[in-house]
C-alpha cells in the first residue's frame, strides 16, 4: 500500500462510488477502476462487495481502510511537523554548557525559551569547556556555552561575559594571612599554598597550568574536581586555594568565609561566549536562545 492507494480506497469508501470517487479525486473512472483492481489482486482478496449499492467494504476492505487511515494521518502528522521546522516552530536544540553556567543559567532559561518555543525540543550535555569544545567540532552539539578562546576559524563566538580569574582563598591560609584583603596578587604569593584544582578538562585548570608554568612552580594540589561549587567549598574549608572566574564568586565572599584575590600580571584571553559552527545553519531560535542567555547573565550582575 502506498499514500495515493491508501487515499483512493478510503474516498470509495466514504462515496460509495467508484464514479463519485473519481470525480472527487479528480481522475478518470477507469483509471481508478484499474488501481482497484491492482490492489485487489495484490491483496489476494476484494475490498469492496461489488453487487450492493453504494459499495460496502467487506472485512479485508474495513481492515485495509484502518491501515490506509492511519497511513494517511501520520502522513498529515509528519507534513504538519515538517511545515513547523520549515517556519522553525519546531526543532532540536542541542546545547553543551560548562557545568556551573548551568547552574547559573539554565533554572531560567529553560522555562522562559520552552514557553516562546513549545515545539523545539532541548537536549542539555553538561561537561567541562575543553570537552565541550570537541563535541561542537565533532557536530554532537549544536551550540556551546562556556569560557573559550575565539581561536578556531569554523567558528562563530558570539561573547555573552568577559571573565577575569582570581584566587578564592580561606581563610586558614597563607594568602589569606599574608596578603591585604582583596588586592591583586600573583602565584607567587600563593606558593605555600595547597591547590585545589578542576580537572584538566576545564578551562580554569589550563589558565592555572599556564600560570604555574610561567612562574616556574610546581603546584601543590590537595584534591582535583570537577565542580566548580565543590572546589570553592573544599577550598575554604581546608584553608586551600582555587583558581577561578570572578563571576561564580558570590555568597562564600560575602559570607566572609573565604577571600577572592584578583589575578595580577595576566592577561585572560578565555571568556564565556556562546559558540557555534559556521557551517551550519543557524535557526532563529536557537539566536533567540543565545540573546536569553546573555540578558539572564547580564541580569544576574545587575543584581549582584
Amino acid at each position: 500500500m502506498n499514500l495515493k492507494q491508501a487515499l483512493y480506497v478510503k474516498t470509495i469508501a466514504e462515496t460509495g462510488s467508484l464514479t463519485a470517487a473519481a470525480k472527487q479525486l479528480y481522475i478518470s473512472q477507469p483509471s481508478l477502476s484499474q488501481m482497484l483492481r491492482t490492489v485487489e489482486a495484490e491483496s489476494g482478496i476484494a475490498l469492496f462487495d461489488r453487487s450492493m449499492q453504494p459499495l460496502r467494504l467487506t472485512y479485508a476492505g474495513e481492515k485495509y481502510l484502518e491501515a490506509a487511515e492511519s497511513m494517511l494521518l501520520t502522513e498529515e502528522r509528519l507534513q504538519k511537523q515538517f511545515r513547523e521546522i520549515r517556519n522553525e516552530q519546531a526543532g532540536r536544540l542541542r546545547i553543551g554548557i560548562s557545568v556551573s553556567r548551568g547552574v547559573q543559567v539554565l533554572p531560567k532559561l529553560v522555562p522562559a525559551f520552552t514557553s516562546r518555543y513549545p515545539g523545539v525540543a532541548l537536549e542539555i550535555y553538561e561537561r567541562g569547556s575543553n570537552a565541550l569544545e570537541t563535541m561542537l567540532s565533532e557536530g554532537k552539539v549544536d551550540l556551546t556555552l562556556a569560557a573559550v578562546e575565539p581561536n578556531h576559524a569554523n567558528v562563530c563566538y558570539t561573547l555573552i561575559e568577559k571573565e577575569s580569574m582570581g584566587l578564592l582563598a580561606g581563610r586558614g591560609s597563607y594568602l589569606c594571612r599574608n596578603a591585604a584583603n582583596g588586592t591583586p596578587v600573583t602565584l607567587l604569593d600563593a606558593k605555600n599554598d595547597f591547590f585545589v584544582c578542576l580537572h584538566k578538562s576545564h578551562s580554569s585548570r589550563l589558565v592555572q597550568d599556564r600560570l604555574f608554568e610561567k612562574y616556574g612552580l610546581k603546584p601543590k594540589i590537595l584534591l582535583e574536581v570537577d565542580s566548580l561549587e565543590i572546589g570553592k567549598r573544599v577550598a575554604l574549608d581546608a584553608g586551600a586555594c582555587f583558581l577561578m572566574p570572578s563571576a561564580y564568586v558570590d555568597h562564600c565572599v560575602a559570607k566572609k568565609q573565604g577571600v577572592f584575590f584578583p589575578l595580577r600580571e595576566y592577561d585572560n584571553r578565555r571568556h564565556f561566549y556562546a559558540s557555534y559552527r559556521k557551517d551550519v545553519f543557524v535557526p532563529q531560535y536557537m539566536q533567540d536562545f543565545i540573546s536569553m542567555v546573555a540578558r539572564i547573565v547580564q541580569a544576574e550582575r545587575s543584581d549582584v
